[in-house]
């Protein structure tokens, strides 16, 4: 199995199941447009490398190995929609189609150039969230100033979320805040600062204000503020 075609099963299978769903076998086969019995062969091969786990009849799902993959994978392909749509001017109904053909051959270490060069985009041209990089920063403006190897932030106490995918009333801890010293400084006025302890009360289904609490203090933030947060859940 080559790169290219292990990335496509594990975006796949998280496409049709999410972070935690089962996605079928038939289901695979029908979105990649290959018979059952190669996804069936595909899959077990995934599964003998710890990305997936598999069942007979069951279907496939993402071990947290799986979804680091897949959690990369869609960053390239989300920041070279940005740089194909605003940078290339490409013709935006072709921007997906052509991120899909250059995502699997993206390195890390171009894709956090890529991100610097375009300032830390926090959605794709079809309002996508952008994940942050694995550099263990805490900020976007030491970027630049430091030569910090990146790090996989997986399960345990490295590993961070959105502030906007706490569950009502959760707290977390912000671990990281994405944008330059600007951002950084607008979001300390409003006590949005780093290690500081947040509750979320209240989060739209669109992208109207976002209710926190901080500081024992609650505020509403607007979803371009909330996508620059990231939080350790409590």
């Amino acid at each position: 199995m080559s790169q290219e075609q292990l990335e496509e099963y594990l975006e796949a299978i998280f496409d049709l199941a999410g972070t935690e769903g089962v996605a079928k076998t038939t289901a695979i086969a029908n979105k990649l447009h290959v018979s059952p019995a190669s996804v069936t062969e595909y899959v077990q091969n995934l599964a003998a490398k710890g990305l997936v786990d598999y069942g007979p009849y069951l279907g496939a799902s993402l071990t947290a190995k799986g979804l680091a993959v897949v959690t990369h994978l869609k960053r390239r392909h989300r920041l070279l929609e940005v740089f194909l749509a605003d940078v290339l001017k490409i013709d935006p109904d072709k921007v997906h189609s052509e991120a899909c053909r250059m995502e699997h051959y993206m390195s890390e270490e171009t894709a956090n150039a890529l991100c610097r060069w375009l300032e830390a985009p926090s959605r794709s041209p079809h309002g996508k969230p952008i994940g942050p990089c694995d550099k263990p920063l805490e900020t976007c403006s030491r970027c630049e100033a430091t030569n910090a190897s990146g790090f996989i932030r997986t399960a345990g106490e490295h590993k961070i979320i959105p502030v906007t995918d706490l569950e009502s009333d959760q707290e977390g801890e912000i671990a990281f805040i994405r944008g330059d010293q600007k951002v950084v400084e607008r979001l300390s006025d409003l006590g949005l600062t780093l290690n500081a302890c947040v509750k979320l009360v209240h989060r739209p289904p669109g992208d109207g204000p976002i209710g926190i609490i901080v500081r024992n203090k609650t505020l509403s933030i607007t979803s371009n503020q909330a996508d620059n947060i990231f939080v350790k859940p409590a």
